[in-house]
């Protein structure tokens, strides 16, 4: 599961603006701002001019496209633990700020909707598995009914931890927490870094990595750039 909210992007103006200094070429742009948008995305309006010029820097290779650079995206992302791990490796040129886990995992009850459990089946699974003397053993593992029983566990540690602040507790907590734990920060980055992750990305094995990139293609003139 992930979850996009509140997404705001700028600077398109001083991108195409630096984007045209090399040649000065500034008379030929032809885009400018939007008083009224019905899109809120949207509120920068791109030539003819301008985009011919922003694609073929772009298809020149990322020395050439340095106004990627410059346009800013900034959004809110809810998504598991187990998401942000592999988002964490884009280091360069983004900026997050994330709920805090250790200082507010016990502010609430968990529940299910707290965690990206979308996939785990109800059914049994049966796995034979070997012991140590060889000897073939049956196990009946249910992962949404396990799930239950984790979450269930953590409950009782956060009252345990609420009533007596005893540390312990909270350590069963944060160590049990699985990774399918669902996480908000928001993200600050550019228009290079969403490339990237659009290239990088797209047909990946997680669904949280193909929804996002759907909604990365879906950012202003993103489409019209990749083209």
């Amino acid at each position: 599961m992930i979850k996009v909210e509140n997404i705001d992007v700028w600077g398109f103006d001083h991108a195409i603006r630096g984007m045209r200094n090399p040649l000065n070429s500034w008379d030929k742009s032809d885009s400018y701002d939007m008083d009224f948008s019905e899109d809120s995305n949207v509120t920068f309006f791109v030539g003819e001019n301008d985009m011919k010029l922003m694609k073929k820097l772009c298809a020149a290779g990322s020395e050439h496209r340095k106004y990627l650079r410059q346009i800013m995206v900034s959004m809110d992302i809810t998504a598991p633990l187990y998401w942000w791990k592999e988002f964490d490796t884009y280091k360069v040129g983004t900026t997050a700020n994330s709920c805090s886990t250790m200082h507010k995992i016990a502010d609430k009850q968990f529940t299910f909707d707290d965690f990206s459990i979308e996939h785990l089946v109800m059914d049994d699974l049966k796995t034979e598995l070997t012991d140590k003397s060889n000897k073939p053993t049956n196990i009946i593992v249910t992962p949404y009914g396990l799930m239950n029983i984790i979450i269930g566990c953590l409950n009782n540690y956060r009252m345990m931890y609420l009533k007596t602040k005893n540390k312990l507790f909270w350590w069963q907590m944060i160590q049990l927490l699985p990774t399918s734990y669902n996480q908000k920060r928001t993200v600050t980055m550019n228009y290079e870094n969403v490339w990237s992750m659009i290239d990088q990305r797209k047909n990946h094995k997680l669904d949280e990595w193909n929804d996002f990139v759907k909604i990365l293609c879906g950012l202003p003139y993103m489409c019209e750039l990749k083209e």
